[in-house]
């Protein structure tokens, strides 16, 4: 058998995923907690030590081994541009495509207040970018002064104006600065080029990041972290979309991921308008968008989704009284590991997760605006049209482990009292049962057909019951 171990360093648990990659069959999974200030391969081996008995009590000889990771922080990123909804947006949409957790964006020149908000959040990499190709040089020159003289984000990865990217380069090396140039996130006006940024990112967490983050040690025993997690469930979910060239994919789809501290949204789709008579506006968005909500969490962030939600809104969703919302919100603050028990904490955690997807799916997606002209009405939309996205996944603890998924899953729908919102319409809903998606995206790196069979066969209907919740 030709046999592949695919490990998930998470935050809290390490999970692993053992695989026949030649049946496309899962032979095991477990996970230990995540070790990574004595040692990271605390948590693997106790991983390991769980999955022996399904192959008789001793450990196969994998001739795979594959690794992602979010412990430790995951990637922690700052995104620096010019104008905010050009070349910030750019590597922003860059930074997050990579995998990382973007701290904070700052456009035009940086200032002293700027500069001391990027040391205390203490990046791992900073991405600086700014101009077209040939155009403005000043601010992205004047931000890599400001940058030479911060503390944080030892590394610095220049992505903007080409006329302007060496010199940048240059005053970043000389205060002692990790400086590395690629190609500008916006060439041109109103074309991304995300790519090779995304590329140089990975390069620089692999070379880098890994050894400042402890996870070195566990290099003796796999082949190399390949990237951050995130971006391992942003490989497969593009292409579950895509497919192989030998293997059709199922067209665009919208991924939904809820965590503890986060909500993640992912969409593939170009996103162009649906309908006829409406005009695109703005910075297009790359196939392959995610985007974080660092305040919509089921745990860790509870209080800053109770925050952006609003206890009125839960009050009525749940039927609960205010005070007990706040005291279960302020329980799971306070206990991040509680699992809900009983039928009301059961609604309190479908409330919270039907909520958190709303409002994540609404930011993700792309708006209608209606504006009036001596011509009559132009309809004008900004960001990706999601309304024909025929697929809506779904992974996450609460959403996996709920007894009715589509009760939280369905907070993605289109609604028709929020009609400039472009939600997707009535998707056919997916769950990832199994927790494929960050193993396939890793198996994808060397044997992308199995990994695209295996997704497909691991993902399981949301069944009738759950869509009529």
């Amino acid at each position: 058998m030709e046999l592949a171990l695919l490990i998930d360093f998470g935050s809290t648990y390490t999970k692993v995923t053992a695989v026949d990659v030649e049946a496309e069959e899962i032979l095991a999974t477990a996970k230990g907690m995540t070790t990574v200030e004595s040692n990271i391969l605390e948590g693997l081996q106790q991983a390991l030590e769980d999955i022996k008995p399904c192959f008789g009590g001793k450990l196969p000889d994998f001739q795979h081994r594959l690794a992602c990771s979010s412990a430790a922080g995951g990637l922690r990123m700052v995104a620096v541009g010019l104008v905010k909804e050009l070349t910030v947006e750019a590597a922003r949409q860059a930074a997050l495509g990579a995998g990382a957790r973007v701290l904070g964006v700052f456009a035009h020149q940086l200032t002293r207040a700027e500069t001391e908000q990027i040391d205390h959040a203490g990046p791992d990499i900073i991405l600086l970018a700014g101009g077209t190709d040939g155009g403005n040089k000043e601010t992205i020159l004047h931000n890599a002064r400001m940058l030479a003289q911060t503390k944080g984000g030892k590394t610095v990865i220049v992505a903007g104006n080409k006329s302007a990217a060496e010199e940048a380069r240059e005053i970043l090396l000389q205060a002692g600065k990790d400086a590395v140039i690629t190609e500008n996130v916006l060439p041109e006006l109103n074309r991304l080029n995300v790519q090779p940024a995304r590329a140089a990112i990975r390069g620089t967490f692999l070379e880098k990041i890994v050894e400042a983050k402890g996870w070195r040690r566990a290099e003796s025993y796999i082949q190399g972290v390949l990237m951050p997690t995130p971006a391992a469930v942003l490989n497969a979910a593009q292409l579950l979309a895509r497919g192989t060239d030998d293997e059709p994919g199922w067209g665009d789809l919208v991924m939904v991921d809820i965590g503890g501290a986060t909500t993640d949204v992912y969409s593939m789709s170009e996103g162009l308008p649906s309908k006829s008579g409406v005009t695109y506006k703005g910075l297009p968005e790359p196939y392959a968008k995610r985007t974080v909500e660092g305040d919509l969490g089921m745990r860790v962030s509870a209080r800053s989704l109770l925050e952006s939600v609003g206890l009125g809104r839960l009050a009525a969703y749940t039927g609960f009284s205010e005070e007990k919302i706040l005291s279960y919100i302020e329980f799971v603050h306070q206990h991040t590991d509680a699992l809900p028990s009983g039928d009301e904490q059961w609604q309190m955690d479908t409330a919270m997760a039907r909520l958190a997807i709303e409002l994540a799916v609404e930011r993700h997606a792309g708006t209608l605006e209606t504006l009036w002209t001596p011509m009559g009405a132009v309809h004008v939309q900004h960001g990706k049209d999601l309304t024909q996205v025929p697929y809506l996944v779904g992974t996450g603890g609460v959403i996996v482990n709920h007894p009715a998924p589509g009760a939280i899953l369905k907070g993605a729908f289109f609604k028709p009292e929020q009609p400039t919102f472009l939600r997707p319409q009535g998707p056919k809903m997916m769950l990832d049962k199994k927790y494929i998606l960050a193993a396939a995206g890793l198996l994808a790196e060397i044997k992308p057909g199995a990994a695209l069979r295996m997704v497909k066969k691991y993902l399981v209907e949301v069944s009738d019951e759950a869509k009529r919740s």
